[in-house]
């Protein structure tokens, strides 16, 4: 998906940008005119991620832990001191630790919570600072079908996903007065190197279950945080999408 223009003239910072769905997320936001921040863990990841977005606006990358504080802040403030604002922000970064209850340890629970609820915590605390002086911006999480319903295996991962939605409702509750916009999207399966890692009974036998009858692709989940971080989602905030080709609905 190339034009449209969309969000000209504005500057988002994308974590865990680095590949799949936060990859797509920064291409398609950086076709439509904005300047793009990409974030990952890994900077190298990062760099290299940000060399693919190719021309047009500018384009930056950094290393960024989303679970530290000081870390957070540093990357809000890196698309300020380099562009000027920081209009979007995409709240993307995420990891599995899948297990069963009973195999699953503390280290595993913690760890996907960690970088998933707090690093969205921490996202949003820090932007909300910049948007809020400037009275105005858009900030999409992106939580999970499985924090609707919740799937094996996933005590965690569907914990803090569905915790993401509480976090996204309350945030934008207290920025809407300040004219900054807060919402939520909520992929299903969708086909990354992640997803392609499942054996492939699984895989098929999950695909089966949606409507559609297919898995969905990063640059379709990435066609919901565009719209909601442009102006044609401007009367909503505190909203989730779905983006699972009907499962669950």
């Amino acid at each position: 998906m190339t034009g449209g223009g969309l969000v000209v003239g504005r500057t988002a910072l994308v974590t865990g940008a680095g590949q799949g769905i936060g990859l797509a997320i920064a291409r398609i936001l950086h076709e439509h005119g904005a300047r793009v921040v990409v974030t990952d863990q890994d900077a190298a990841l990062a760099a290299t991620a940000a060399e693919r977005l190719g021309g047009g606006e500018p384009v930056s990358s950094l290393g960024c832990d989303v679970t530290g504080e000081e870390a957070v802040t540093a990357a809000v403030n890196h698309a300020v001191e380099r562009f000027g604002t920081l209009d979007i922000l995409v709240n993307n970064a995420g990891i599995t630790r899948d297990a069963t209850l009973r195999r699953m340890t503390l280290a595993d629970f913690e760890a996907v919570v960690d970088v998933h609820l707090k690093g969205t915590w921490l996202g949003v605390r820090a932007a909300a600072e910049v948007m809020r002086a400037a009275g105005s911006g858009s900030i999409i999480n992106i939580s999970s079908l499985s924090g609707k319903s919740g799937n094996f295996g996933q005590t965690n991962y569907s914990a803090a996903k569905a915790g993401i939605i509480g976090l996204t409702k309350a945030a934008a509750k207290e920025l809407a007065p300040r004219g900054v916009r807060v919402n939520a999207v909520q992929p299903g399966l969708i086909r990354t190197a992640m997803t392609e890692a499942m054996p492939p009974d699984v895989f098929a036998a999950r695909e089966a279950d949606i409507p559609m009858k297919r898995a969905g692709e990063p640059h379709e989940v990435a066609g919901a945080v565009l719209f909601l971080a442009s102006d044609l989602s401007s009367y909503m905030t505190g909203a989730v999408l779905e983006v699972g080709g009907g499962r669950l609905m």
